[in-house]
């Protein structure tokens, strides 16, 4: 049986799984490969665990060092792992299902090969429960957008299963899937509100369409 999260059970202490570009946002679904040894570690541990947990977050720049000196955004969005598997040569393809955004508040001293930080999700309950609609949203307007920009970034998608699918996955999805950079992705995360979100997402497609495709970004 799935653990049905509240505030009163979710962790203070996490491990998180730094990773620039990859963006993770609550009740929406995030493929993963794991290959280095200090993630297979991690994967282990939290198998162990009862709420199978696991931060996504972005860096903000330089190096990996010791514990504590690599700086965070102060946003990320935990998932629970949802499916792992193997592979022949010992990688784990994973999936992670958001179920919150927290507030990165700092790493910890632990034996563990990655890193587990300290977090609050005291501002981001509302992840937990039912989303409040975007009233302003017009599928039509949203979709033509997309379209040109699919189009200039040579991205393909199944049309048919866009335009029926309900319009905060849609969002997030889109949101998760297109090629932007990762303060651009930040940006995406850290919106208050889905028809806030909804806005950044055009904002960032007809940006992109003005300036052209960084081709870059794409690769």
């Amino acid at each position: 049986m799935l653990m049905k999260y509240t505030k009163t059970n979710l962790p203070s202490e996490i491990p998180v799984f730094p990773l620039p570009g990859a963006l993770l946002l609550p009740k929406a679904k995030l493929p993963l490969n794991l290959f280095e040894p200090k993630y297979l570690a991690m994967l282990d541990d939290v198998l162990k665990t009862p709420d199978r947990l696991i931060g996504m977050i972005q860096p903000t720049g330089g190096p990996e060092g010791k514990l504590g000196q690599r700086k965070f955004h102060q946003i990320g969005c935990a998932g629970r792992l949802v499916s792992f598997n193997e592979t022949k040569d010992g990688r784990y393809l994973i999936t992670l299902e958001g179920i919150s955004r927290y507030r990165y508040i700092e790493s910890v001293d632990s034996f563990s090969p990655y890193i587990k930080a300290k977090i609050s999700w005291d501002s981001f309950y509302e992840d937990l429960g039912k989303t409040k609609p975007d009233n302003n949203f017009n599928r039509r307007v949203f979709l033509e957008i997309l379209s040109r920009y699919f189009d200039a970034a040579q991205l393909s998608s199944d049309w048919s299963s866009l335009k029926e699918a309900e319009e905060e996955l849609l969002i997030n999805s889109l949101s998760m899937l297109c090629p932007f950079d990762p303060e651009e992705k930040q940006a995406l995360l850290e919106a208050p509100s889905l028809e806030y979100r909804r806005e950044t997402l055009v904002t960032l497609m007809e940006f992109n369409l003005k300036g052209g495709i960084d081709e870059d970004t794409l690769q």
